[in-house]
């Protein structure tokens, strides 16, 4: 495993870590599923000791994943492990009729960050996220001041906020413009390239990236075909309906030989393409299990500037155009 610099912070990190939404298990907002099926713990916690075993130092994870089931599972692993870098998020609630709404106001965010570190069994977070905050949220300031007071406290090492998935640049351009946060989670992937400016903006002021998504919800893992379907407490059930499944394989199929050109798997295709990028930290793959812990922490290499520029050219000619 390699490590690079979180940014200008003093925190060294695993450039492949732990995505834990998965491992939160089957939560649901009302009808609507938040999570990504259901989960045996045991394996869940065999899978973050198996990622620790391959070199895995950072674990991402939030308070609305499986509504604290994963934030609890990985205090239970590594309560004793102060070598694992935690990060966790705030601000995605639920109504009592399970509607999702956003709450950033300082008292939510800093009662949330108290629970949140009974559920991790630690004294600080090591990065604290404020989960798809909108500018209007930071020119409150009320979010940003809970942030900071509670850095002052010793409840968090640093904070910044992870960005929306189809337009990440105006919080990203908000928070570097004043030289504020120490970093930010983007969606970053072959299929998804929109938060590209926002990385090299990342890479001038100083802020460490987190790229999550590197297989766009496992289509680039090559393990789906177009008679896939997701059950109703994945979800991918409405994320990826079939006419989209079906038109995303079609435009893969011109990635696919790429995989083939370096003898690797297409997923670490994925995670090269990612971590190619200069000011990329980490990138964040969902992990479910021990066998894909090994998986998707195997070793990645550097594409080509050619094949980079090309899996780019692609984005733009055929991939933008699916984005939903």
């Amino acid at each position: 495993m390699n490590y690079r610099k979180f940014g200008n912070t003093d925190l060294k990190v695993s450039e492949i870590g732990f995505g834990a939404w998965a491992i939160g298990g089957p939560a649901m907002a009302g009808k609507t599923a938040i999570g990504w099926g259901p989960v045996d713990d045991s394996t869940s916690k065999l899978a973050l000791l198996k990622a620790r075993e391959q070199g895995v130092n950072f674990f991402d994870t939030a308070d609305f994943y499986g509504l604290g089931h994963s934030e609890k599972l990985i205090g239970e692993v590594f309560s004793n492990d102060p070598g694992a870098i935690i990060a966790s998020k705030v601000g995605h609630r639920l109504t009592p009729e399970g509607q999702i709404y956003m709450d950033y106001s300082k008292s939510h965010i800093q009662s949330s960050c108290e629970s949140s570190l009974k559920r991790l069994r630690r004294d600080t977070i090591d990065f604290y996220q404020l989960h798809t905050a909108k500018v209007s949220d930071l020119e409150n300031g009320e979010c940003i001041e809970a942030l900071e007071q509670l850095k002052k406290a010793g409840k968090i090492r640093y904070w910044g906020v992870s960005l929306n998935t189809i337009d990440p640049q105006p919080e990203a351009a908000y928070l570097i413009g004043r030289g504020l946060g120490n970093g930010f989670q983007l969606v970053l992937n072959i299929l998804n390239q929109e938060a590209l400016p926002v990385v090299a903006a990342a890479a001038d002021s100083g802020h460490g990236i987190i790229a999550r998504m590197p297989f766009q919800f496992g289509l680039l893992t090559r393990k789906f075909t177009k008679e896939t379907r997701f059950p109703q407490d994945d979800h991918r059930s409405e994320r990826l309906n079939p006419q989209l499944l079906a038109d995303y394989l079609d435009a893969l199929e011109l990635v696919w030989p790429l995989a083939d050109k370096y003898e690797i798997s297409p997923g670490q295709l994925a995670l090269s393409f990612v971590l190619g990028f200069e000011g990329i930290s980490t990138v964040i793959p969902g992990i479910r299990t021990p066998e894909q812990a090994v998986q998707n922490t195997v070793e990645t290499l550097q594409l080509s500037q050619e094949d980079q520029s090309y899996l780019q050219t692609l984005y733009l000619t055929h991939f933008r155009k699916l984005l939903k």
